[in-house]
This record gives structure tokens, C-alpha cells and sequence, in this order.
């Protein structure tokens, strides 16, 4: 079991997260695997994966459950992460949801509170609910998910709006078309990314270049996968773990160091952008 130090990431607050943390997409929809799923999350804190990324979609509110589970007594060790349906985005609508969450969650606050994507709610408003929640302690902070460029930009032109603290999107070697704008707009202001299904859902690890990869360092595919981004700055990763081994695994990518060697290989079975993509949503 690993035993080095988690790298952080410092978000625009100040606040220091882990650059490794826990997805939950998929986790609590099936009681076979419960205990299992909350053994993971336990472990996972106690290797120091702190961040817990979890919404109110998952499971229509089961991850969310299963999370307060896992924290319960150890909320205080726990960075934890929610987010808000676009269908719920209005001031009242966020503040209800939230309060939703907060009871499925077992807790009084969230660390930080994420808008899931853009609807037709117009996003002054929704920053009226976040401010509301801050303001009453409910939330920490805000940020938002699934935000391209000029999402960002119309954001932070609106009062408030700089006050966001990251943006969560869809980042991994097969996704890699946020490297031409969004990733160096996020580093300029000093925005961390956190990049979910850092292993494309486990669609890209029978690739034989990132295989040739994890061979030459007694690896699995995975775990490259996932040392390729948290080699990255200001980028987090958020994968799902649903058993303690599949934990330790994931763990295990903070103590793998790629060479030059290996990106180039990577760059040639997973080549970067070469312009402006829109922005990928799975």
C-alpha cells in the first residue's frame, strides 16, 4: 500500500484538494455492492484521497446516501463535492436542492457545490442561489461542470461570478480537446480542472500503446491513465473505485513517474488536439 504524500492542488480560495480523489458516478444503484462501495471510500480517506465528488443525479440521491454512510464521524477529513441539476438552477431551486443533498449527505455543508451543466436557467440566478447558500454556511465555495470557454467567460463578466473555484469536465487521454483552450485559459486564472472518467469508463485500457506503457513500469493500464493527468498541473482526478482494491490501485498512479519516452508514446496513440474541439460530455 502506498505511503507517499498526496499532491494538492490549491483552488482560487486558498483552500489545498488532493490532486487524486473519489468519483462516485454508478456507485450505491446496487445493494450487493454496498459495503463494498463504503469500504472503498473509507480506505480511500485514509490513503488521503480526501475529495469526494459525488450529485444529486447519481442515483437519483443514492451515491449521495451512500457517501453520508461512508463519512459518518469522519466528516471533518472529508473535502466533499456535490452537484445541482441544471433543472433545479434557480435561486429557490438551487437552495432546495442543496438542503436535499445535505440530509441524503448526513452534514450540514458541502466544501463545494457545482452547477452539472448549463439549462435554460439564466446563470445570474443560479449564482443568486449560491451566494444565498454561502451566505447561511450551507456551501463553502461553488464551481461548475461541463463549462467550455465561453461558458467561462459569460461567468466571470457576471457579478459573483469570480468566485467560481473550478470547473469539472470530461478529461482523459481519448478526451484530450480541452488542451487547446479551456486547460490554458483554467491555468492563466489559476482555475484547477477536475477531469471526470479519467479512464474513459474503462473504454481505453485495452489500447496497446498505453499497455506497452504500463508494462515498462509493472503497471496497469489504469493507473497510467491516471498518472497521466495528476502529472499535469492544476488538473484533479476524480476516478470511481467500487471495491478497497480497486482503492489501492488508483492510489497507486500518485507514485508513478512517466518518462519522456512514455508520453511520446501516449502523444501517438492519444494525439493531442490540433484545434478547437467543442466541448466533449459523456
Amino acid at each position: 500500500m502506498s505511503v507517499s504524500a498526496v499532491r494538492t492542488r490549491t483552488l482560487p480560495s486558498g483552500d489545498e484538494i488532493p490532486a487524486l480523489g473519489q468519483g462516485t458516478w454508478f456507485m450505491g444503484d446496487d445493494s450487493r455492492q454496498r459495503d463494498d462501495e463504503i469500504q472503498a471510500l473509507r480506505l480511500g480517506l485514509d490513503l488521503g484521497m480526501s475529495l469526494i465528488d459525488t450529485a444529486e443525479m447519481y442515483g437519483g440521491g443514492a451515491a449521495e446516501e451512500l457517501v453520508g454512510e461512508a463519512i459518518a464521524g469522519r466528516r471533518d477529513r472529508v473535502f466533499l463535492v456535490s452537484k445541482v441539476l441544471p433543472s433545479n438552477a434557480s435561486k429557490k431551486g438551487v437552495i432546495s436542492a442543496c438542503e436535499r443533498s445535505l440530509r441524503r449527505l448526513g452534514t450540514d455543508r458541502l466544501d463545494l457545490y457545482l452547477l452539472h451543466w448549463r439549462g435554460g436557467t439564466p446563470l445570474a440566478e443560479t449564482l443568486e442561489g449560491f451566494a444565498a447558500l454561502t451566505e447561511a454556511g450551507k456551501i463553502r465555495h461553488w464551481g461548475v461542470s461541463n463549462f467550455d470557454v465561453a461558458d467561462m467567460d459569460e461567468l466571470l463578466s457576471l457579478p459573483g461570478g469570480s468566485a467560481v473555484q473550478t470547473n469539472q469536465v470530461l478529461y482523459n487521454l481519448m478526451r484530450r480537446g480541452i488542451e487547446w483552450d479551456l486547460l490554458p485559459w483554467a491555468r492563466k486564472r489559476g482555475l484547477p480542472i477536475m477531469a471526470y472518467s479519467p479512464i474513459e469508463q474503462g473504454r481505453i485500457l485495452h489500447n496497446p500503446g498505453l499497455q506497452s506503457v504500463a508494462e515498462r513500469h509493472d503497471a496497469t493500464a489504469a493507473q497510467v491513465a491516471i498518472a497521466w493527468l495528476l502529472r499535469q498541473d492544476g488538473v484533479v482526478a476524480i476516478p470511481k473505485a467500487g471495491t478497497p482494491k480497486h482503492v489501492e490501485a488508483n492510489r497507486g498512479a500518485l507514485d508513478l513517474c512517466l518518462t519522456d519516452a512514455d508520453l511520446d508514446t501516449l502523444d501517438q496513440v492519444f494525439p493531442p488536439p490540433r484545434g478547437k474541439k467543442p466541448l466533449e460530455i459523456i
